[in-house]
């Protein structure tokens, strides 16, 4: 991309653009970071807090097609499709049951760790010194059975983590009753991810490191970005509602609004808006030591600094459909049955917008035909555990060094034969 850069600009405010923002920072750059919201507003606020170190399973798994039209007829179900949008949906929908065949899941696992695996420990450097270290809580990940015949370690899905080396072991009620006290006795089982890490409040992790970024000197822009140009000396033109602002580099870390940025450039790309909804038990009466998985109910549960959150669900609307908050209020059923003594008559409910490509993983890298432009967006269910190390590699793309990773896997153009 020629000589090293002076200034960036980072478009997107999100936990990826704050940690993009701040390792530009930490590396001498003048760096702005644009967003109409003040920072951490959207879902890295919203998520589950889950800081998933291990996470190497793809979204899309063999035979996850057959669970789909269940899923969907559920009320109370994991996935809903707002029916007008299904013919923009299905081809991204297609792509997503391609990724899952078994020959394509090693390499997209693969991919996934490597973005994953060092989160914790790049957490813990990053909030070190902010007065938000306490933020960041050392955790297992239990994924807990109603049927414990259904914790089978030697299902496809255990056996990917144990061939990368995931810590995990599988536990019996009684050991499942010691480690989260409040969990219904109708769980048989639990399999226990260990070396893992959660968020007492993800919003405020990203706050904590836009306020360090400030602290050293860098710029936030508050504005809605209309447009992004490349100029014809290779520097990048963002277009704000408060005027035109031209940088030595820009990095697009927007979520699910990066994809009309693309457009701009003639890039196509299936990013799909994937809303997500939770509800938060302000006065649970109930403690959560860790993070749960409830794998009969598809979605994630744990004690936060505001109470006790429930995150899930997986809507098909599109970008700009109004959300519909009865898909958080159905997780106060299900959390009663995890948790019976949940008090859920308090209770707040919020929904937000994931990125995602069909294969779980984002896109990084340089974006063709626009010189200065570098893409970090897409992390779908994942934002949160893989933004310190996508913004080391936007950091290291940006100035000219060779990613400390591979990352093909993550190329913009991959879907561009497909």
């Amino acid at each position: 991309m020629g000589n090293k850069p002076e200034t960036v600009g980072v478009i997107g405010a999100g936990i990826v653009g704050i940690c993009t923002a701040l390792s530009l920072r930490e590396r001498g750059l003048d760096v702005t970071l644009i967003d109409p919201s003040p920072p951490a507003e959207a879902a890295s606020f919203g998520n589950a807090g889950v800081i998933s170190a291990w996470s190497c399973i793809p979204q899309s798994m063999p035979g996850v097609w057959k669970n789909v039209p269940k899923w969907l007829l559920d009320p109370e179900g994991p996935v809903a499709l707002r029916w007008p949008y299904l013919p923009r949906f299905f081809p991204w929908m297609t792509k997503f049951f391609a990724a899952g065949q078994a020959d394509r899941i090693p390499a997209i696992a693969d991919a996934m760790l490597q973005l994953n695996r060092p989160t914790v420990e790049m957490y813990r450097r990053l909030l070190q010194g902010t007065g938000g270290e306490h933020l960041v809580r050392d955790s297992m990940y239990v994924f807990l059975y109603r049927d414990a015949a259904k914790a089978d370690t030697n299902s496809l899905e255990w056996r990917i983590r144990r061939d990368r080396g995931v810590p995990f072991e599988k536990i019996d009620a009684a050991t499942l009753r010691d480690v989260e006290p409040d969990v219904s006795t109708a769980y048989e089982a639990a399999i226990l991810i260990h070396d893992q890490a959660r968020a007492l409040d993800p919003g405020a992790i990203g706050k904590v490191l836009a306020e360090k970024f400030q602290h050293m000197g860098g710029h936030i822009l508050q504005a809605k970005v209309e447009a992004v140009s490349p100029r014809e000396d290779g520097r990048v033109r963002i277009q704000s509602e408060q005027g035109l602002h031209d940088f030595d580099r820009a990095i697009l870390t927007a979520g699910p609004w990066s994809a009309k940025f693309l457009a701009s450039f003639g890039v196509k790309v299936p990013l799909e808006a994937e809303r997500g909804y939770h509800i938060v038990f302000d006065d649970p009466g109930v403690t959560i030591n860790n993070s749960l998985m409830v794998t009969d109910a598809k979605f994630v549960a744990s004690s936060m600094e505001t109470g006790v959150r429930c995150a899930g669900t997986a809507e098909f609307a599109g970008l700009d459909h109004a959300p519909d908050y009865r898909r958080s209020e159905v997780l106060a059923g299900p959390a009663k049955r995890v948790l019976p003594k949940l008090n859920t008559e308090s209770r707040q409910v919020w929904s937000g917008q994931r990125p995602s490509f069909p294969d779980s993983l984002p896109m990084i890298g340089p974006v063709p035909g626009a010189p200065g432009l570098i893409a970090a967006f897409g992390h779908g269910h994942l934002g949160l555990t893989a933004a310190p190390m996508t913004g080391q590699l936007a950091t290291q793309l940006a100035i000219g060094e060779t990613p400390n990773i591979d990352i093909t896997p993550y190329d913009v153009t991959r879907f561009s034969a497909s």
